[in-house]
């Protein structure tokens, strides 16, 4: 296990803006740090640049407290599995899993001791004979966590590897992953835009956007302190409500804003913050409500339990209302969170 970290991490192309701008990252042992972030934000380049396969422009890298800037990818001790797998076709999957052993020129017995332990690992022994063509999507990910694995390395990159599974695959391999990192105890870091993942799965999220870092904390801290709007919308599924008001932007996640009176009969000692609540259209998702409509000019969502009796009457205005400990205050020029 190592500590990764980054000092002044920048990448730029030619005269472009810096895709990479300045990054300052420092993971811990064992860690499953994940990078979250829109499609071009830089955060597999920033990945790639941890992993030796892209050089920076300026600052440096450290794995286990030792500068790597020059090291080859082989020599850092690190091991990464993509969003395509990169499975060898011709081969099979006992030998996709040994491949790396071999160009290491390790004996047979040592290979077969090492295959046998990575695919028991990941509930993928009785596949050893199969090809990847014969193979489902989770499975060929497993085989390349496995042939990652063999490797012993420091450190796992994991740059999107689930984004090929469709839905219900995805949500079982994010606890097969996980199971897998805790077992192995190996500092693991983690690309996605996907926020499930990020929420489900990290220790903690590098929340990043334009090439910087805009937050770094736990799920609970991301979602609950967000740092500015970017984080505050960018996290959560509807995103945070944004409501301008004298000079700054009130913000508060959908679960939180209900009907004014229900909030004040539930004993609240901090007093609720009411707004007027035009419904527009109310969407049924089975497990939940989603109410939408205006406050002012400005779009809000609720969101409700299915069992939970509220009014919601289409084209009426309501008056809603959000806990007072509930309310972000944001800067409205800077987006930048405003602390009380």
């Amino acid at each position: 296990m190592a500590v990764v970290e980054t000092r002044g991490l920048t990448k730029q192309f030619g005269e472009a803006a810096a895709v990479v701008d300045q990054i300052d990252l420092r993971s811990t042992d064992g860690e499953f740090l994940v990078l979250l972030g829109p499609s071009g934000c830089g955060k597999t380049t920033l990945l790639r640049m941890i992993g030796g396969l892209e050089t920076p422009t300026a600052g440096d890298i450290l794995i286990g407290g030792h500068l790597v800037n020059h090291l080859p990818p082989r020599a850092r001790k690190i091991a990464m599995v993509f969003q395509s797998y990169a499975l060898y076709p011709h081969m099979s999957v006992y030998n996709n899993i040994a491949f790396p052993l071999k160009a290491q020129k390790m004996d047979k017995a040592g290979q077969k001791t090492k295959v046998d332990w990575a695919s028991g690992i990941l509930g993928i022994d009785h596949l050893l004979d199969r090809k990847p063509r014969q193979l489902s999507g989770g499975q060929r990910q497993r085989v390349a966590l496995a042939r990652a694995l063999v490797r012993d390395p420091n450190v796992f990159l994991l740059d999107e590897p689930l984004s090929n599974l469709d839905a219900q695959r995805r949500a079982s391999a994010r606890d097969e992953l996980q199971q897998f990192q805790r077992s192995v105890g190996t500092t693991t870091i983690y690309v996605t835009h996907d926020q499930v993942e990020a929420m489900g799965m990290g220790d903690r999220i590098v929340v990043i956007n334009h090439g910087t870092i805009r937050q770094i904390g736990t799920p609970r801290d991301i979602y609950d302190e967000p740092a500015d709007t970017f984080v505050a919308t960018f996290l959560g599924s509807p995103p945070m409500n944004l409501i301008p008001r004298d000079g700054e932007l009130l913000g508060f996640r959908p679960e939180h804003f209900a009907p004014a009176r229900a909030l004040a009969g539930d004993g609240s000692a901090d007093g609720v913050v009411p707004f007027p609540f035009r419904v527009h259209r109310e969407e049924y998702l089975g497990s939940e409500r989603l109410v939408y409509g205006e406050i002012g000019e400005s779009r809000a969502v609720a969101r409700f339990p299915v069992t939970t009796a509220v009014d919601a009457t289409v084209g009426s205005t309501l008056e809603y209302g959000v806990r007072r400990s509930d309310l972000k205050v944001f800067d409205a020029e800077s987006g930048l969170r405003v602390r009380r």
